[in-house]
């Protein structure tokens, strides 16, 4: 039986590890040709081999979303080899944390190239050719696109610009046949965690507990099925749907329960 998206061309951004590997790997279950972008192309090249010996057309792209002419050098290569883009996931991202204190604009400008700017190349980039398929825009916020959270100013900046700008696109496509999905996760496993201010792998625990971490394996097919329904937004993780939910409906109490937390977690003893 065909797969939802049989010869449909898919380029994913950040699609050498967690939710990006995951959903490519989701997407040639259902019969995609695949044109994966990142920096890191030994990893993309392993993936790739693995996605061929399953009979799926794979491209790996080294890109760097901060530069818009690794972008189109990408998007160039997907269209010589497929001749059309039917899906766009823009998932290419990291975190910069830290009290803002100990923070400067800076910080929040490097934060912004890859999890804004870079977002935003890759829609133009990608644009003409969505417009011409007719096709699906998948932009990966967050919950913390929803809500504050201390000591996490400039990526929770950054994943509202992602979030309005998903829901303004969702206006403004529509009548050119494009649909969007704004796509926010909670806690799931990728190397999101493990990467420090500057962007680069430091290989650190997950300071998340376990229990609250989806596999990435598991939201990959989310992901799928919301555009394959060309669904205007989808939230992953119960504590995420829930967390939104408290956010937008009872902001005062999601304030107090976030103090709260904070307080308490800053009186832990160390070693505890």
């Amino acid at each position: 039986m065909a797969g939802r998206f049989e010869g449909n061309v898919v380029f994913i951004t950040g699609a050498s590890a967690g939710i990006g590997e995951a959903t490519a790997r989701a997407f040639s279950r259902e019969g995609a040709k695949l044109a994966l972008a990142a920096r890191r192309l030994d990893r993309l090249e392993g993936l790739c081999r693995d996605l061929s010996a399953a009979g799926t057309p794979a491209l790996a792209l080294e890109c760097d979303v901060r530069d818009r002419a690794s972008i189109d050098g990408a998007v160039a290569k997907t269209v010589e080899a497929f001749g059309r883009i039917d899906v766009v996931l823009a998932n290419a991202g990291f975190g910069v944390s830290g009290p803002i204190t100990k923070l400067d604009t800076p910080d929040l400008r490097r934060q912004f190239e890859t999890n804004v700017f870079g977002v935003f190349d890759t829609v133009f980039a990608t644009l003409p050719h969505l417009i011409a398929s007719k096709g699906r825009l998948g932009l990966v916020g967050s919950v913390a696109g929803r809500m504050g959270a201390p000591t996490a100013a400039p990526y929770t900046a950054s994943k509202f610009a992602v979030v309005g700008f998903a829901e303004c696109l969702y206006y403004d496509l529509a009548p050119l046949g494009v649909s969007v999905t704004c796509i926010n996760p909670g806690f799931v496993s990728s190397e999101i965690r493990s990467i420090n201010n500057d962007g680069k792998y430091v290989g650190n625990p997950d300071p998340v507990p376990q229990f609250l971490v989806m596999p990435a394996e598991k939201a990959a097919p989310q992901i799928v099925r919301a555009l394959y329904r060309r669904q205007p937004e989808l939230v992953i993780t119960r504590h995420g749907k829930a967390a939104v939910f408290m956010a937008r409906h009872f902001p005062r109490t999601t304030r107090f329960a976030i103090r709260l937390g904070s307080r308490l977690g800053a009186k832990k003893p160390k070693g505890n």
